[in-house]
């Protein structure tokens, strides 16, 4: 079995399951960063959410300065940063002192999504403004920050003038893709949650593309689900848990992550039913082999330049070794 050609890396929503708490999910985080970075996975990617019981990361920053101290080598980082909520040079100044304190390891990827429910947002921003019209100008002032400071400048980032943070936009739409085209920076579509538009995204980022200081040909990042077992039937089941929780947030109901059950649909309406198969639609459940050609498809589909995948799994040792499965499907090197 021939290793494939592009990285693989790890997206970690921290969550936080039925009868467990938000510390015990950053346990487990610190937990599997230390799995991926011994087993070869080339990132681990944390995400901002707001207002969520079932995600332990809304702290991003903070989540991303523990991994990368009890991780060595693996590149750690914002997967993403929702830039509306956030003053661009605070973000600067975060991410230059996570770079100062662990230098060419830190990734900054970007949102213009609230992360949130507009309440919520509201009660993080204080003034909501128009983010299709305010997020490239935060961008461009974010990316002014990283820049060697000149003489003169009135406001620098202190850390952060000079330091060579890469900067990446993420997104579920056309929006993103056509800036991270404009601006020549990488760009990682969310087909782990909202994978309507992915294939037109991808296309028009890599269509419209303009070279930069930062990348010089387009690089594209897909996420996907990835829940990986011994056989396909415990692989189903234990996917079970994350098709219930897209249910729920068709009902309005955004808790914790549930145990598997057998037959989860049982009771689902058919818009909950139609919510969690169009969310889980760009997805890989099975066992090694299974996983494996369903990320190969992926890859055949989209051209990707590298995968970001995410496991939502009730149990956390379970979780793991369907993070120990998917290396070996992949044949990554071990550190």
């Amino acid at each position: 079995m021939p290793r494939s050609p592009i990285p693989l890396s790890v997206l970690d929503l921290a969550p936080v399951t039925s009868g467990s708490t938000a510390a015990d999910a950053l346990r487990n985080t610190r937990e599997l960063a230390r799995l991926a970075d011994r087993s070869g996975y080339n990132r681990y990617w944390l995400a901002e959410h707001h207002n969520m019981a079932g995600i332990a990361s809304a702290a991003t920053a903070v989540v991303i300065g523990h991994v990368a101290a009890h991780t060595r080598r693996i590149r750690v980082g914002a997967g993403g940063i929702m830039l509306p909520n956030h003053a661009p040079l605070v973000i600067a100044e975060q991410f230059g002192t996570l770079e100062a304190l662990f230098p060419g390891r830190i990734d900054l990827g970007l949102g213009r999504a609230p992360g949130t429910d507009q309440t919520t947002a509201r009660a993080l921003r204080r003034n909501l403004g128009n983010s299709d019209e305010t997020f490239p100008q935060d961008v461009l002032e974010l990316q002014s920050y990283f820049k060697p400071a000149q003489p003169g400048q009135k406001v620098q980032a202190v850390p952060g003038a000079g330091l060579e943070v890469p900067i990446w936009l993420l997104g579920s739409s056309l929006f993103s893709a056509e800036l991270a085209a404009h601006l020549g920076l990488p760009f990682a579509f969310a087909s782990h949650f909202a994978p309507r538009f992915l294939l037109r995204a991808v296309d028009l980022y890599r269509s419209r593309f303009r070279p930069s200081a930062a990348l010089e040909r387009p690089y594209v990042m897909v996420g996907a689900n990835a829940i990986a077992a011994d056989t396909d039937d415990e692989a189903r089941l234990l996917f079970s848990s994350l098709r219930n929780r897209f249910a729920g947030i068709a009902r309005g109901d955004r808790g914790l992550l549930q145990p598997p059950e057998p037959d989860e649909e049982q009771g689902w309406t058919p818009a909950e039913r139609r919510y969690a198969d169009e969310a889980t639609a760009c997805s890989a459940v099975g066992s090694v082999d299974t996983v494996r050609r369903g990320l190969e498809r992926l890859i055949a589909e989209t051209g990707a330049d590298e995968l970001i995948v995410t496991a939502q799994i009730f149990d956390h040792a379970t979780r793991c070794r369907s993070f120990e499965i998917l290396a070996e499907a992949w044949e990554l090197a071990s550190a």
